[in-house]
Parts: C-alpha cells; sequence; structure tokens
C-alpha cells in the first residue's frame, strides 16, 4: 500500500520539526497509541487500532533515518499485532516552509499480512488515510496552542 499526502501547519519548519519529534507530541497525537518511548534511533510504541472487524494492539519499533533536519527524514518500522498480523514500512517526511507556516509532505509504504490483510485494500487504504488525517490535525492542534 502506498499513501502520499500533505499537511498545513501555521508554525514555522524549526516548531513542527521539534513537534514532529517529541516523544510526548507523538504520543498525544498518534490516534490509539497506548505507550511511546524515545530509543537510541527512533521510538517503541504500543497502539491500538481498529480496522474493520479486527481490532489489535500492535508492539513495535520505529527507526529515523536520512536525518536532515529540519527538513526531512525516513521513518521505517514494523509492528507486531499476535493474531490479526503484522504491519512494516515506512514514510518519507519531508518538510517545506510555506507562507504562514509548515507544509509537511509525507510518502508511506507499507505492508501487511496476517488477518489484517484478508480485509481488503481499499479499507486498509480508507482507515490508513483517516487516521493519518487525524495524526495531523491533531499536529496542528497542538501547534496552534504551543
Amino acid at each position: 500500500m502506498n499513501l502520499e499526502g500533505s499537511f498545513f501547519v501555521d508554525k514555522p519548519r524549526p516548531t513542527v520539526w521539534a513537534l514532529i519529534n517529541d516523544p510526548d507530541v507523538l504520543r498525544e497525537a498518534i490516534p490509539g497509541c497506548q505507550s511511546l518511548e524515545a530509543v537510541d534511533d527512533g521510538y517503541s510504541a504500543t497502539v491500538a487500532i481498529a480496522i474493520g472487524p479486527v481490532k489489535a494492539k500492535f508492539n513495535g519499533r520505529v527507526q529515523l533515518q536520512d536525518i536532515i533536519a529540519p527538513e526531512s527524514y525516513r521513518i521505517s518500522g514494523e509492528g507486531s499485532g499476535g493474531i490479526a498480523g503484522f504491519a512494516k514500512g515506512g514514510a518519507n517526511v519531508r518538510l517545506e516552509e510555506t507562507q504562514g507556516g509548515t507544509t509537511i509532505h509525507y510518502a508511506v509504504d507499507a505492508a501487511i499480512g496476517g488477518k489484517l490483510a484478508q480485509l481488503g485494500s481499499r479499507l486498509i487504504e480508507s482507515t490508513s488515510k483517516k487516521l493519518s488525517g487525524q495524526f495531523f490535525e491533531r499536529i496542528a492542534e497542538i501547534a496552534r496552542n504551543a
């Protein structure tokens, strides 16, 4: 599955960079996040999500690579949801200074297996879009209040 998009945040790029790299902000912004801890080169997390009839708690780890602060990085990782299956993939994230703030551009590539893979690509893609929209809306809200 591939998913691309962009989202505008009305704060300068260094502020947005700090927000999307702050474990406390990420914990608050990631839909279903139950825990998130910074580790050497990324984060370990537990996230509970529902995709159609399948509800799962994923435990996983992501790494940050190719970091060009405060401009871009690649985030990649994998997680296991037990009987529900697994997910692995990554995203290229780029912050562009635009008039009045910052535009976050993202391109996600992901693969899933197990029961999740049986749900069908349309359901998974629509859920992924919904969750990413919730994440970026929450980041923008946190930025407004910062």
